[in-house]
């Protein structure tokens, strides 16, 4: 299994390697006030998509924490656990 999943890892990055080799065209990327950006088309998606996943996990950052907060709630006290049951080793685990 581990070696599917490698090979898996092995596509995954030539064929992103060959998708930036083949896309190495330079782009114009107009702002706002007349201001342009050249770049390679690799680098302009990259980029586009690395601020994405940032801005996802912004966005996500609220709800982890409203559930954490939940969850911290929902606990007991320490005081009130009832003592950790340690096994005896000397005693099979089947009688």
């Amino acid at each position: 299994m581990r070696i599917l999943v490698w090979l898996f890892r092995a596509f995954l990055f030539f064929t992103l390697f060959a998708f930036a080799l083949n896309n190495s065209q330079e782009v114009v990327v107009h702002w706002f006030f007349g201001q342009a950006w050249r770049s390679p088309l690799v680098i302009v998606v990259l980029l586009t998509f690395a601020v994405g996943c940032a801005f996802g996990v912004l966005a996500m950052v609220p709800s982890w924490w409203r559930h954490k907060r939940a969850a911290a709630r929902s606990l007991p006290p320490a005081d009130d656990l009832p003592p950790a049951v340690i096994p005896d080793p000397k005693i099979p685990d089947g009688i």
